[in-house]
């Protein structure tokens, strides 16, 4: 299956889902809870608020070599939103990609998953957890803060 496939499958509406594929075209889903909705939308507003330009997106559905990878919220830039706008996927990855936590991801996988964001582009990569605490990183690795929004938080409220 390829994404645009899964995008357009009647059975696949209006799930309760977090749904990517992997590198064979095999759909992975992901439950969520509310807590990740809920830092979704604050970390998707708190990024309007901090950048007049460019766009935060939710749900980025991002083209890897590992399958489809869908980030909980990314900022692009006005040059990348040029050319992103129209594609299924994105073929290169906004400058940057959140993942809030859930709690069915292992370390490993959010290793892995942050890696696959950074060959397609992403210059920095957040990991939200379930307590609301931020972890910002790099290519290079772990950041105190972040350098493209020094000002976010690092600990959401809850």
């Amino acid at each position: 299956m390829n994404w645009l496939e899964v995008c357009e499958h009647p059975d696949l509406q209006n799930l309760p889902f977090k749904i990517e594929l992997d590198e064979t075209g095999k759909i992975i889903m992901s439950p969520t809870k509310v807590y990740h909705s809920i830092y979704q939308g604050e970390i998707a507003y708190q990024l309007r608020v901090l950048s007049p330009t460019g766009k935060t997106l939710v749900e980025c559905a991002i083209a890897t070599r590992k399958g489809t990878k869908v980030a909980g919220v990314a900022w692009a830039s006005p040059e990348r939103l040029a050319t992103i706008w129209s594609e299924i996927e994105c073929s290169i990855a906004p400058e940057l990609c959140v993942e809030v936590l859930p709690s069915t991801n292992t370390r490993q996988e959010m290793q892995a998953k942050r890696q696959l964001y950074f060959e397609r582009g992403a210059l920095e990569v957040w990991l939200c957890d379930a307590e609301g605490k931020l972890t910002f990183f790099n290519p290079a690795g772990e950041l105190a803060r972040s350098a493209l929004f020094p000002d976010f938080p690092t600990q959401l409220e809850r």
